[in-house]
């Protein structure tokens, strides 16, 4: 069973950055694609960032050149770097398998506000 624990979110100012991190046990990690998730109030939750287990990585386009996804494999971990937060980005960041086929954790929130 895997079980997935989000870290790092917070509240920063617009322009600012913030680096998640995402630990999973359970599971043999190095053979999926991991993904970043997000979900907004009142919205559903998107797909916003993806690793391959070789690493090739895709993004949602209003994250592009601002985010960057990582992984590493000997610590079951993968990483979003979030550089130049703006408002809109404000959401609960949850990481899972690229699709979504695991339970989720419990997320960690991200608030980018003046």
């Amino acid at each position: 069973q895997v079980q997935l624990v989000e870290s790092g979110g917070g509240l920063v100012q617009p322009g600012g950055s913030l680096r998640l991190s995402c630990a999973a046990s359970g599971t043999i990690f190095a053979i999926y694609a991991m993904g970043w998730y997000r979900q907004a109030p009142g919205k559903q939750r998107e797909l916003v960032a993806a690793i391959t287990s070789g690493g090739r990585t895709n993004y949602t386009d209003s994250v592009k050149g601002r985010f960057t996804i990582s992984r590493d494999n000997a610590k079951n971990t993968v990483f979003l770097q979030m550089n130049s937060l703006k408002l809109e980005d404000t959401a609960v960041y949850y990481c899972n398998l690229a699709p979504a086929r695991v339970g989720w954790g419990q997320g960690t929130q991200v608030t980018v506000s003046s």
